[in-house]
């Protein structure tokens, strides 16, 4: 693991600096901030928590043996289908996606299927695509979901076939 230094936060030291700047020099604006900043710790504290409850419990109870079976380099278009299903039923922000990833690869998950997983994560989730029939009708979100579709596979299936090997091989060893 990697260790964190001072440098690894020199961006949050460089912000915290400036908005208390801005706190002394405009304190309207400085209130405005932290009053921002304290929404969005409050929000990431109602999504960090159960996210990672279910990535420890995906960690515990599925076996590495079973992901690798249904997930990894020889699960073809079953483990395509399961990344696909597994992104699209998924709700929350994409961020949320990154730690279930890791644990993913952890588990034996080819590359493929996990660029299948964040970019269905990202654009075919089925509760999104439930707003877009309500409010842009069918034939746009359904349209819109066949060419997502379509990207996260051909992007998936591109990425997978520009790495090399060992290019794989050191993504995947960072996560063994």
């Amino acid at each position: 693991m990697k260790k964190l230094s001072w440098k690894s936060f020199r961006g949050l030291y460089i912000i915290g600096i400036i908005s208390v700047l801005v706190y002394f020099w405009l304190p309207q604006e400085g209130l405005r901030i932290y009053r921002v900043v304290f929404d969005n710790i409050l929000f990431m504290l109602g999504i960090i928590p159960p996210v990672f409850i279910l990535v420890g419990l995906f960690d515990v109870w599925i076996p590495r043996e079973k992901v690798t079976r249904h997930l990894g380099d020889r699960s073809g278009l079953k483990g395509t289908g399961i990344s696909i299903a597994l992104g699209a039923l998924a709700a929350g922000p994409l961020y949320a996606a990154f730690p279930i990833a890791e644990v993913m690869l952890r588990k034996g998950t080819s590359l493929r299927n996990i660029f299948i997983f964040i970019g269905a994560w990202s654009t075919m989730k089925i509760p999104m695509l439930l707003f877009e029939i309500q409010s842009l009708g069918p034939r746009f979100a359904i349209s819109r979901y066949a060419m997502s579709f379509l990207g996260v596979f051909l992007i998936a299936f591109f990425l997978d076939k520009l790495l090399v090997d060992d290019e794989k091989k050191n993504i995947i060893e960072k996560f063994q």
